[in-house]
């Protein structure tokens, strides 16, 4: 019966042998997880390396995406209703769209930069209501003054997606020509603006 169990066991290791078989049991473990340690960092030195907020975007330099959303129903300012957007109306003149929605803390925080920008009169200042309650979003327009010439409602996020919008906010600069010139990934922060005014200008010259 010990014999058996010597040729199950195998051969008894001496102690320096156990030693060196852990020593590789141990390897076989911390090595996939320096690799993984290793990827993830590199992950991350990738993601914020520079300025977030100036991710790539495919769509710079082509025309916006061909879209059509509805007004804000219920929504008016001077009087009149706030219009709907679509691919149509960005003709003519330097657009900034700006995709938000009422349940969006960091769209609150921007909100006053937006506002100080539709005082611009060479700039049109739209937005893109993402996936909102109407109500809401009247809301928090009623609450926070309204900056947009135009307002398209995305309540299912389709067109978002069509502009490539990973969250919001997000703003875009489009061109007198139709075409995207330049994408800010979250808010509008204060000390941002200077860089963004210049991006909007810009836009307006001549490509």
């Amino acid at each position: 019966m010990a014999h058996r169990n010597d040729i199950l066991e195998g051969p008894a290791l001496s102690p320096a042998e156990a030693s060196a078989r852990a020593s590789r049991i141990r390897i076989l473990f911390v090595v996939p997880l320096f690799v993984f340690a290793a990827l993830a960092v590199l992950f991350l030195v990738r993601l914020y390396a520079g300025d977030p907020s100036r991710v790539p975007s495919a769509l710079i330099g082509r025309p916006v995406p061909a879209f059509t959303l509805e007004p804000l129903p219920g929504f008016s300012h001077a009087g009149q209703q706030v219009p709907g957007l679509s691919d149509a109306d960005f003709k003519g003149r330097v657009t900034v769209v700006n995709v938000w929605a009422s349940w969006c803390v960091p769209c609150r925080q921007e909100h006053p930069a937006l506002i100080e920008l539709a005082k611009n009169p060479t700039v049109r200042v739209v937005g893109i209501n993402y996936k909102d309650n109407p109500e809401n979003a009247r809301r928090f327009l009623g609450s926070l003054g309204n900056p947009f010439a135009a307002i398209g409602i995305d309540p299912n996020g389709r067109a978002a997606i069509d502009w490539g919008v990973y969250g919001v906010p997000e703003t875009f600069v489009v061109g007198p020509d139709g075409t995207i010139r330049h994408k800010h990934i979250g808010p509008l922060q204060p000390e941002q603006m200077p860089a963004f005014l210049n991006q909007v200008r810009a836009a307006g010259r001549p490509s």
